[in-house]
């Protein structure tokens, strides 16, 4: 791959790394993460869930296997801006439509390499989650520290609204016996095919969308997506959720989705120190006793504190790496959710039976 130029990282912190550019020639900012995957980089930088981060990759190898169409999980780049390790564009997949490089460009994505990535990841995992910036053209420290002042906390943030679908869409077959209302915060295409696949009719709806146009609808049961940002910052959804529940439908939330159902149930959420990124996450399904391997991208948290004293909302799974909540489900209505991603594209499958069960929800609701 052609060496464009050099770049540079910024800290929140004042710490600077030096190393040089691939995509886009410019400046890009935002808070800074790291993922621990192995594979699936073009499915992270899809990711809805990450608008308005840097992220940056563990693994030492990206852009190695191209990009393909087929693997996004939304329809554009997400990601404020990239660090890794080694970049290439030497990729050995036949089917992959084009380098990383290129996609980079066409999406405007800034990306700075040849850094010290395992010393950045020590930094935020010690220090925890901070603003960042990256550009590849300048390197007035100064200046781009003024830049960085500018950027706003994750914390307080509301950012549904600005990667949810602008219209309503329909996907799956319309004469199926189970019709979902789905909620997109920024949902990701595969949790949708995990419910068409199933055989399910979905209508998605913007997240700002009115409760009486939802039941327009006619739907079974309700879906609360994944998505960006602080859920305390989303007043609108806590209020429509709190609506929902009232309707007694099943109810089914994924990350986001979970953080709004515990919100909706007077439960608060918090900022993660450095948070969950990653397809290697141990749970515990404290119903079952089995362990799952899943995939989490999440940076704020529902309260397990609050949740002992509740009598009316039980934990249903637990994160064994730092005991946080990864699962509830409401004692007296239908409704539950988990904090990790059960549609795992990449990542293990341990956890698709959720969809089921939400599936086995709506029917066994119908019946009665």
């Amino acid at each position: 791959m052609e060496i464009k130029k050099s770049a540079i990282l910024v800290l929140e912190d004042g710490t600077i790394f030096k190393g040089k550019s691939a995509g886009f020639i410019g400046t890009t900012s935002g808070e800074i993460c790291f993922n621990t995957g192995m594979t699936g980089y073009q499915e992270i930088f899809t990711d809805p869930s990450y608008y308005g981060q840097v992220i940056v990759t563990t693994n030492a190898h990206i852009g190695n296997y191209g990009v393909k169409e087929k693997d996004e999980e939304s329809e554009k780049v997400q990601i404020s801006g990239l660090i890794c390790k080694n970049f290439t564009n030497d990729y050995s997949r036949k089917m992959a439509d084009e380098d990383l490089d290129k996609y980079f460009v066409d999406n405007k994505i800034v990306c700075i390499y040849e850094v010290d990535t395992r010393e950045i990841v020590r930094k935020i995992r010690d220090g925890g989650a901070m603003n960042c910036i990256i550009s590849s053209e300048t390197e007035d420290v100064d200046a781009l520290l003024t830049q960085l002042k500018s950027v706003p906390s994750m914390e307080g943030l509301e950012l549904s609204s600005k990667v949810t679908t602008a219209d309503a869409y329909e996907l799956g077959d319309p004469n199926s016996d189970v019709r979902i209302a789905v909620l997109d915060y920024g949902t990701k295409k595969n949790i949708l095919r995990c419910f068409t696949e199933r055989g399910a009719f979905l209508k998605v709806f913007p997240a700002k969308t009115a409760v009486e146009e939802l039941l327009a609808f006619r739907p079974d049961g309700f879906f609360l997506s994944n998505g960006p940002g602080d859920p305390a910052a989303m007043d609108y959804a806590i209020t429509t959720v709190k609506a929902l529940l009232q309707l007694e439908k099943p109810l089914f939330g994924i990350c986001l989705g979970h953080q709004l159902l515990a919100l909706a149930s007077d439960v608060d959420t918090f900022k993660m120190h450095h948070g969950h990124r990653g397809i290697n996450h141990p749970v515990k399904n404290i119903i079952s006793g089995y362990c799952e391997i899943t995939s989490q991208n999440h940076g704020f948290a529902v309260s397990a504190e609050q949740l002992k004293s509740r009598s009316d909302i039980e934990i249903t799974h637990m994160n064994l790496n730092d005991n946080s909540i990864e699962g509830i489900r409401l004692v007296d209505k239908p409704a539950f959710s988990v904090q990790y991603h059960p549609e795992a594209a990449p990542g293990p499958h341990d956890s698709r039976y959720l969809f089921d069960q939400f599936i086995e929800s709506i029917r066994k609701s119908k019946n009665n």
